[in-house]
């Protein structure tokens, strides 16, 4: 198989290597026609494959080198793209892409992870997405130029958490996230968060707050990667396929918890099988989901974000407004919590 192939992929590789052996052949009518017969049923197998994926497979699916990255995406999505680099206070943190561009002719800001390109050193360039405090700081500053200049954002989640090596420490990554959570909970401008990969800890979250919160089918999005909290729990990585099944970090998990708000669909195989399908999608759910923001008003807009992640993480207890109390409806009667399993 090839190296990009993974195991639950073989019945796919077996049937394709037969398609290439026989494209090798002389071709006749009869032989085109079984070639395209076998074609047929590894489209077949894949999406029936892929249909009935564990959460541990859908994380290697997250992570497979070929999905897009955020750079591919504003290459095929937005144009005049001009990036804005540097935090004003350390450096430039290649990890995290941030710019100003058109989508679908409006002037917006857009920012996400970039874990790198096709070829270690590219890896190594982008620190393999894991950002510092650094980039962080570059993507809060543009975010306050989209405020002054009211430009929707659109960020692109896909990391496997912040950087947790020392100088990252030094720097400040805690308090950089946490500054990030409060200041896009209160941005003035529509913000539209496509989780495109791997969504990891508070690496993903420092980018994550939006108006609205979308996630590709075949992406994940974690507190902590599955090695990591197997390491945690159970003192041995090993339990890794264990510890995804326990975190719930498939888009499906997620929807369920409300804490994204919709799934888009990617082609069968997932993403990195087919890019330019995988990109059309995105755009549909991208342009919708802008346009029905950008039609609130900045007040409602704003009520609304605020009610989307206070209500996170409540089970089925009733709702309480900031003084402890209960929240209550127009008509007196108190607002209970959604019950989610």
């Amino acid at each position: 198989m090839p190296a990009d192939t993974f195991d639950f992929e073989e019945p796919i590789a077996v049937l394709l290597k037969e398609v290439e052996a026989m494209r090798l052949m002389p071709q006749t009518p009869d032989r085109r026609a079984a070639i395209g017969r076998l074609e047929a049923r590894a489209e077949e197998l894949r999406a029936e494959i892929y249909q009935h994926l564990d959460r541990w497979q859908r994380v290697l699916v997250a992570r497979h080198p070929g999905r897009p990255f955020t750079l591919d995406y504003i290459e095929r999505l937005f144009t005049e793209f001009t990036e804005l680099a540097g935090d004003r206070r350390f450096g430039d943190d290649k990890a995290i892409i941030t710019g100003l561009a058109r989508f679908h002719g409006r002037p917006v800001v857009v920012m996400g992870h970039q874990k790198g390109g096709r070829d270690t050193k590219e890896k190594i360039f982008r620190n393999f997405g894991y950002a510092k405090p650094e980039g962080y700081r570059k993507a809060l500053r543009v975010l306050k130029l989209a405020e002054k200049f009211q430009r929707p954002v659109m960020i692109f989640v896909d990391t496997p958490a912040a950087y947790p090596g020392i100088e990252s420490e030094e720097r400040g990554v805690a308090e950089a996230i946490a500054l990030n959570l409060r200041e896009m909970t209160v941005l003035d401008v529509p913000i539209v968060v496509l989780v495109c990969g791997e969504g990891g800890s508070g690496g993903a979250l420092g980018l994550a707050i939006g108006d609205r919160v979308l996630m590709q089918e075949f992406a994940v999005y974690s507190v902590i990667p599955p090695e990591g909290c197997a390491a945690i729990l159970w003192r041995d990585s090993k339990r890794k396929v264990e510890a995804a099944e326990a975190l719930r970090l498939a888009a499906g998990d997620l929807l369920s918890l409300g804490l994204v708000d919709e799934i888009v669909k990617e082609p069968p195989g997932g993403a990195h099988s087919d890019h330019a399908s995988a990109m059309a999608l995105v755009d549909a759910a991208l342009e919708r989901h802008l346009s029905e923001i950008e039609a609130m008003t900045p007040a409602a807009r704003l009520d609304a974000r605020y009610a989307k992640f206070r209500a996170m993480g409540r089970l089925g207890q009733a709702y309480t407004d900031d003084a402890g109390q209960p929240a209550r409806a127009d008509d007196g009667s108190v607002s209970a919590a959604p019950e989610r399993t």
